[in-house]
């Protein structure tokens, strides 16, 4: 069995990057869209990864042994 650990370190960083994108953005009118926009990018790329590792780790199907060529 795997464990848990490279998706909950991975969410820690992801979770660094949305605070550092929440803090470091500069001021401005188009703040809050860049703030969004920055947030919704780091979301998208954790959960397509987390999907992604998620599926190979724990497949719906079990492998099945191929047809013995004759």
């Amino acid at each position: 069995m795997s464990s848990a650990l490279p998706t909950l370190f991975v969410l820690a960083l992801v979770l660094i990057l949305m605070a550092c994108s929440w803090f470091f953005t500069r001021k401005g009118p188009n703040q809050t869209l860049i703030r969004t926009s920055l947030m919704l990018a780091f979301t998208c790329c954790y959960l397509m990864w987390m999907v992604t590792y998620m599926a190979q780790i724990h497949p719906l199907e079990r492998p099945r042994k191929g047809m013995t060529a004759e």
